[in-house]
């Protein structure tokens, strides 16, 4: 299994809120965890005294509703319309962006140029691996939206692109 394939199935880890996924073959053994596997709900009884009256609770619906997106604008999972012109590039994973592919050299991309398709635009760092993120989408660069060496989370918003 190469790395691709690794970051492909954290992203549909966390894509179908799967709490733990173990894989295991002769070579290696994969065991993926999220924050799902740790929250547990634990409901204790309430005592209400005699005299005391029910309190009416609101009712909440069983799962969050998800505003809904035309097709035109669902291009990925890592990119999303903003509004205008303009395709917000995401973080697919949690770690440290960096800009580079070294502190002495120059940046994947600056404001102003044009990307394609499978272009390196930025690394992310997660557990002593740099991953190259690639774009998903062709256009000119409009915004750098995180700070070079800073933490980023998962889906988090780091570009923004004028499509072409």
């Amino acid at each position: 299994m190469d790395f691709k394939e690794i970051q492909e199935l954290i992203r549909m880890v966390n894509k179908h809120n799967v709490a733990e996924l173990t894989i295991e073959n002769q070579d290696f053994r994969i065991k993926i965890k999220t924050a799902l596997a740790a929250t547990t709900m634990v409901q204790a009884p309430m005592m209400m005294p005699q005299m005391q009256q029910p309190v009416m609770m609101p009712q909440m619906s069983a799962a969050p509703e998800k505003p809904q997106m035309a097709a035109a604008e669902t291009k990925s999972d890592a990119a999303e319309s903003t509004g205008g012109n303009t395709i917000t590039i995401k973080s697919p994973m949690v770690g440290t962006f960096y800009r580079s592919p070294g502190p002495d050299k120059e940046a994947f991309i600056k404001v102003g140029d044009e990307i394609s398709v499978g272009s390196k635009i930025c690394i992310i760092e997660a557990m002593k691996l740099f991953n190259e993120i690639e774009s998903e989408v062709s256009g000119r660069l409009v915004k750098i939206l995180a700070d070079d060496a800073s933490p980023v989370e998962y889906d988090q918003p780091l570009f923004l692109i004028e499509p072409k």
